[in-house]
């Protein structure tokens, strides 16, 4: 059967970049505990949080770069390239793992303070570093804050088989991650973690948001535009967001628990991020409604000074992750140590941000001075996490 034609975009949406690079941010603020700060992430708000925005953006930019080369090119050299960049991103994590440890390592021995170890979960890399390493290699041993690129390497060793599915027959696809994403809740599929348990993020669950993504990417957008359109979906949407934003409440004031109905809670909890909870996935999904229907691509405020620093941290993602997960401990250490008030919270989180936007602000002027500028690209040839090579 001949393969449909999907339209798929040659420019860059910018939304894409503007809300990976709040959802940077916002994962930055969240992996520090203890912060003030952390009341303005959209986690206390609602059942989803900044993940399920990045591994959405994730999968749609990873068929936004590979979906066209899979088609004019062939299925191995596009799966070549995706696997090239899965290689990449393991790099890229393994590196960040030994930055990680000596960071903690060196704070815990110099501050003779061996709670950082502990609340890290590095305690069994510090009594047994060769086996750890090696399960590190494997991608089992992960500290605290260093589940994301895991999952997203995983998934993209995956994605071949899955692009050239949705290439074909896009709907089969998607249903096909569905059964996926309900086998794997009906049968408690996930990964083993060393030293024990299971993955945080589970990935045959968490597929099902990646996949969605990429769905989008080709053509699935376009499909859904006049379901989105729709005011009973626009009402439908609203409404799940006030309902999940009145149950964070109860979260946060114990005083309002006694309003939720029993049977509401047995039927709700637990809210399972592991397995990415259908709760979880509703409310990202009436976001994303709510959001598309307000913030056309062609809105000309995504072009303004004021959302730059948020896009340019989006476009060079993989880089602003692994800084943040260095800046957030550091931040969390120094507030430990200090005892921090809201004012250094606040001055830490803020300044944590603008080191971010500065470091993407610089390697968007190294692209630049090299001709590789994002701005300039014609074709979809650098999304970074998903694509990142030209």
């Amino acid at each position: 059967m001949a393969a449909p034609h999907l339209a798929v975009t040659s420019e860059r949406d910018l939304r894409l970049d503007l809300f990976r690079g709040v959802a940077l941010w916002l994962i930055f603020l969240d992996h520090i505990p203890e912060n003030v700060v952390n009341w303005f992430t959209i986690r206390n708000y609602g059942f989803s949080d900044a993940t399920e925005i990045f591994i959405f953006i994730s999968g749609y930019t990873a068929a936004f770069v590979y979906g066209g080369a899979m088609r004019e090119r062939g299925f191995l050299l596009s799966s070549a390239r995706i696997l090239r960049r899965a290689w990449q991103i393991y790099v890229a994590h393994i590196f960040l793992f030994t930055i990680f440890m000596a960071e903690i390592a060196y704070v815990a021995a110099t501050f003779d303070n061996p709670l950082y170890a502990e609340e890290m979960k590095i305690l069994d890399f510090l009594k047994q570093p060769d086996i750890t390493i090696f399960q590190a290699l494997l991608l089992k041993f992960k500290p605290v804050n260093m589940d994301v690129l895991p999952l997203y390497i995983v998934l993209l060793l995956l994605f071949p088989p899955t692009l050239f599915m949705l290439l074909r027959q896009p709907n089969l696809a998607l249903a096909g991650s569905a059964v996926v994403y309900a086998f794997a809740w009906k049968l408690d599929w996930n990964l083993p973690a060393y030293p024990n348990g299971v993955w945080f993020f589970n990935p045959f669950a968490w597929q099902l948001l990646f996949v969605f993504g990429a769905w989008c990417a080709l053509g699935g957008a376009q499909r859904l535009g006049r379901v989105l359109r729709s005011r009973i979906v626009l009402a439908v949407a609203v409404a799940y967001l006030l309902f999940a934003f009145a149950i964070t409440l109860t979260w946060h004031f114990e005083s309002l628990d006694r309003f939720v109905p029993v049977w509401l809670k047995d039927w709700m909890y637990p809210i399972d991020k592991t397995n990415l909870d259908v709760l979880r996935f509703a409310h990202f999904l009436a976001l994303a409604a709510v959001t598309v229907r307000f913030l056309p691509a062609d809105w000309p405020g995504l072009k303004s000074a004021i959302l730059q620093p948020a896009i340019r941290c989006g476009q060079h993602s993989l880089e602003i992750f692994c800084l943040g997960v260095f800046l957030a401990f550091a931040g969390q250490f120094v507030i430990a140590e200090f005892s921090g008030g809201p004012l250094l919270q606040t001055a830490i989180s803020v300044l944590g941000i603008i080191i971010m936007i500065a470091t993407a602000n610089l390697l968007s002027w190294y692209k630049s001075i090299e001709g590789r500028s994002p701005q300039s690209r014609v074709k979809p040839a650098d999304a970074d996490l998903a694509g990142g090579e030209a």
